[in-house]
């Protein structure tokens, strides 16, 4: 079933309560209701006139370990301390780990949140949480970031707003989809692996006319009855939201601009060996091809570092290569392109890895500290946000939790914080109640 929300809470006017509240103090700062709105039509323009920031979230399933990425720990004891040695970046004094040499030349792309505080440690949970900004509630499962970008932005040159790529979200507690604001919100998503010399889209590639004709008289007929059962159900909101998600699809699938932004062989062979030839890499690839067709909120998920059992050489020889290559050429890629200043990267994870490392070389869940990594968007780079204690176990500077990090996200977006929407059963919703933006962060 699809379910639309009712939109922004407001009061019967129209104005929000920050807005009441703001003009009663009108006469205090001497001006009359007629110059409030002038001035608030005003500032709307000023902002409306701003570029559009779109974003790419690269989200690593099962939890990177932070001490052997980007919150290495070399004077600390061997059993916190690890395998990997350390290799200094493009900030003084800052240092990654040996198997990231390309990210550790591109630093002053984006920005380290060493004092992140995942406030979990669970998985299923944590895609929910770090996805939303809202810890779960079996009640209410909350829009995660691409589904409220896809709200409040709609369709663009024919093209989804919101893409995911790959299948790496656990769902089971409502992780990365559009919760109360519908099914409509929902991703449009891609499982195929992109690295696959026939990597098709489904649903996009047709490859004949006896299957576009065929999907032409399906569409005709589907048309039709619901046309039927509208005479029937006027008013279901169901209809109404399945019409849009039906004629959004068709016009996606019938769309030469779609086709070309999913087909990477436009791309030459040196651009996709940049990106490197694996899931990841030509993952970026395609991210960036998307962000450039007009689709908003790109999610690249990733699988497999929920490291318990041999960790370094599960990050050596396949996690950490790839990543490196892959974030790495699509910082540069987008800067080259002019689109890094419009486009937010976000790299995270469901929380940190244990310090200690255990009997099976590998590193177990751990709730209270990990890495997050946010470039481009207009927000600040080459910033190092916090800091964990010397065995990286605890944040003891400048913490930053699931909250702090939507309320970031959604700023760079300029998505207001106090956005309302009501839920099916009416409920007013607040956007971001509670997290604060990084401000370290904002330009």
């Amino acid at each position: 079933m699809l379910n639309l929300p009712t939109g922004k809470s407001t009061d019967c006017t129209g104005t929000s309560r920050r807005e009441f509240i703001a003009i009663g103090g009108l006469s205090v700062l001497g001006l009359t209701l007629p110059g409030f709105l002038r001035l608030r039509h005003a500032l709307a323009a000023q902002s409306s006139a701003k570029k559009t920031v779109n974003c790419i979230l690269l989200w690593m399933q099962g939890g990177p370990s932070h001490v052997d990425t980007f919150d290495p720990k070399p004077d600390a004891p061997a059993e916190i301390r690890g395998d990997f040695g350390t290799i200094p970046t493009t900030l003084p004094g800052v240092r990654l780990v040996e198997h990231l040499p390309l990210l550790a030349r591109q630093t002053d792309k984006f920005s380290i949140i060493r004092g992140h505080n995942p406030e979990n440690g669970s998985h299923g949970v944590a895609d929910h949480l770090m996805m939303t900004g809202h810890k779960f509630n079996p009640a209410l499962p909350f829009p995660c970031y691409g589904s409220v970008v896809a709200r409040e932005r709609g369709y663009k040159n024919g093209m989804f707003p919101f893409v995911q790529l790959g299948h790496y979200i656990d769902r089971r507690f409502n992780g990365g989809i559009g919760g109360f604001l519908g099914d409509e919100f929902n991703p449009f998503e891609v499982g195929n692996d992109p690295n696959a010399p026939n990597f098709t889209v489904r649903d996009l590639s047709l490859a004949s006319d006896a299957e576009r004709q065929r999907m032409e008289r399906r569409y005709a007929m589907l048309t039709e009855m619901d046309h039927y059962q509208k005479q029937i159900e006027e008013t279901a909101q169901t209809v109404k939201a399945r019409d849009v998600f039906y004629e959004k699809a068709h016009g996606l699938i019938t769309s030469p601009l779609a086709k070309r932004a999913f087909d990477l062989n436009q791309e030459p062979d040196s651009v996709r060996e940049h990106y490197g030839r694996n899931t990841f890499g030509q993952s970026c690839l395609l991210a960036r091809r998307l962000i450039e067709a007009g689709v908003h909120f790109v999610t690249l998920t990733d699988g497999g570092w929920d490291t318990h059992q041999n960790n370094f050489k599960s990050l050596k020889d396949r996690l950490l290569p790839r990543l490196d290559r892959g974030y790495a050429a699509l910082l540069q890629d987008l800067q080259q392109r002019g689109l890094l200043e419009s486009t937010l990267v976000v790299w995270f994870g469901d929380f940190g890895r244990t310090p200690k490392v255990n009997p099976s070389a590998g590193r177990d869940h751990w709730a209270t500290a990990g890495v997050a990594c946010m470039g481009g968007g207009g927000i600040k780079t080459g910033e190092i946000v916090g800091a964990t204690d010397q065995l990286g176990e605890f944040v003891v500077d400048s913490p930053v939790t699931p909250q702090d990090l939507a309320a970031t996200i959604y700023s760079a977006l300029g998505i207001p914080l106090h956005t309302w929407y009501h839920a099916q059963d009416g409920r007013p919703i607040e956007l971001v109640p509670v997290g604060k933006p990084v401000q370290q962060l904002l330009a």
